[in-house]
């Protein structure tokens, strides 16, 4: 929603509608952090290797620099944008698209790059979620009955049932830390685990032999690779709008700070895992450097757990904004009343829907492509535009 930002007086005298307001927004500077680690920092970066043996050092190790500098400068007027105008903060994307494209036009441009992006990377969650929990129980008990990877998408989707019903960002924080103390435990397994394994025999850092149409492909795959890697932006107004803000001290400073922080950790697992498992496997690297860890066995079932956390908590974070505006249309559209009875259908309804669909693995690649596009439009020219 549109906020209006509080005056000296009504910070001194709050009525009882700005409290009610308010209590979203009781937010420190690192639940910023770990809200966008837990957003920017997904399984993606365990293929970047795969993407670097298509780029090679000198352009792979460019575009990841480039795509870190450009995203940061772009969260940076994202969070600019968030209280533009004076005594008002723009909330969510949409509200900000009104702002810069009229009521009527702004929501067009907005509200579909956005929902592409969330539902998007819900999806890739899902799937890589019940990928990775079926690798753990295969690597924990080899005995076990081995289950379809359908049937682990499905058991990972059932989590979401229950924390689905957490009402807001504030109260998937300790989720969402968990997610991202996760997502630099597993990268630092990934890197280190290459690194201690070294090179392997006769590597190589030539370009893969393959036709031309193949290889460009490929190259524009691990291009999108890198930029679904930096994905965290598609959240940003509305982590931003659970911090509150004064005259003296607008939310812009504490998100900023949290900003940085969450950078410095995605360069300190991005950059490490990039660079040294390029240089361990050359062009025979997976795509899930993971794989090419065959031992300890212990220590990847433990990495691929880790996942499993942190993509619970990604999902989490990407699908609130989602479930606050299903909420708001049957509030506004079907005469819904604000409670839990709302939250557990509408929240149920969206788990339901996408458990059922994610195991399509054609549905899984389309939504990946889009988020892939959709991404460079979102965070790189909304802040053009609406400057």
């Amino acid at each position: 929603m549109v906020s209006t930002s509080p005056t000296k007086q009504e910070v001194a005298n709050s009525d009882g509608k700005w409290i009610e307001e308010d209590t979203s927004r009781r937010a420190k500077w690192w639940y910023s952090t770990f809200h966008s680690v837990t957003a920017m920092i997904g399984a993606g970066v365990l293929s970047l290797p795969y993407a670097m043996a298509y780029l090679g050092w000198g352009p792979g190790t460019l575009v990841l620099a480039i795509s870190w500098c450009m995203t940061l400068n772009t969260m940076w007027q994202m969070i600019q944008l968030h209280e533009c105008v004076p005594g008002t903060r723009f909330d969510r994307y949409i509200d900000l698209g009104r702002h810069a494209f009229g009521p009527k036009l702004g929501p067009w441009i907005v509200l579909p790059q956005q929902l592409i992006v969330q539902v998007g990377c819900d999806i890739v969650y899902m799937v890589t979620g019940g990928k990775c929990l079926k690798k753990f129980m295969e690597m924990a008990c080899t005995n076990c009955t081995q289950l379809k990877q359908s049937y682990w998408i499905l058991i990972f989707g059932g989590i979401h049932f229950f924390l689905s019903q957490l009402p807001n960002f504030n109260s998937v924080a300790g989720v969402s830390l968990a997610a991202a103390v996760m997502s630099l435990s597993y990268s630092t397994i990934a890197w280190v685990g290459c690194l201690a394994r070294g090179q392997i025999d006769n590597v190589s850092y030539a370009y893969k032999k393959t036709s031309s149409a193949d290889y460009m492909f490929r190259v524009f795959n691990a291009l999108g690779q890198i930029s679904f890697a930096f994905a965290g932006h598609a959240v940003a107004l509305e982590i931003q709008a659970t911090i509150p803000s004064t005259p003296e001290r607008p939310s812009k400073e504490p998100m900023w700070k949290g900003a940085l922080g969450a950078y410095f950790i995605n360069a300190i697992c991005y950059f490490p895992v990039a660079l040294i498992g390029y240089w361990a496997f050359g062009q025979d690297v997976d795509d899930n450097v993971l794989m090419n860890l065959k031992k300890p066995a212990w220590l990847i079932a433990s990495a691929n757990l880790m996942v499993v956390i942190h993509v619970i908590g990604s999902y989490q974070v990407y699908a609130m904004p989602v479930f606050a505006l299903l909420e708001r249309m049957m509030v506004k559209k079907m005469n819904f009343s604000p409670g839990i009875a709302l939250r557990l259908i509408a929240r149920s309804s969206y788990h339901l829907h996408y458990s059922l669909e994610s195991p399509s693995l054609s549905l899984g690649i389309f939504l990946v492509s889009l988020a892939d596009l959709d991404l460079l439009p979102l965070h790189i020219f909304s802040p053009v535009l609406c400057g």
